[in-house]
């Protein structure tokens, strides 16, 4: 099992800047990918950002150039700079880790974190 712990978020005005933060615990043997989702309500749930164990990244059309996800492997923490944030950017923002353990790959999410972004 992994525990995902979110940290940061808040609420921002258009054009400022929030950082979001997830440490993953418990059995961190054979990590895939973090990265970030988001979800309004109403509206399923959609890729934010990603990164590989070997610095890959992938990003949603969205959010390219204003958005920088990275990654800390040595201390299991994955870190989402959220720069000239814009109103459609409101959402709970969740972590997420696909891991590949005994041949199974398992899916985890963190428990959500409210991003606010107001006029």
């Amino acid at each position: 099992q992994v525990q995902l712990v979110e940290s940061g978020g808040g609420s921002v005005q258009a054009g400022g800047s929030l950082r979001l933060s997830c440490a993953a615990s418990g059995n961190t043997f054979g990590i895939i990918v973090m990265g970030w989702y988001r979800q309004v309500p109403g509206r399923q749930r959609e890729l934010v950002a990603s990164i590989t164990t070997g610095g890959s990244t992938n990003y949603a059309d969205s959010v390219k150039g204003r958005f920088t996800n990275s990654r800390d492997n040595t201390k299991k923490m994955v870190s989402l700079q959220m720069d000239s944030l814009k109103i459609e950017d409101t959402a709970v923002y969740y972590c997420n880790l696909d891991q590949l353990w005994l041949g199974t790959k398992c899916d985890y999410w963190g428990q959500g974190t409210q991003v606010t972004v107001s006029s």
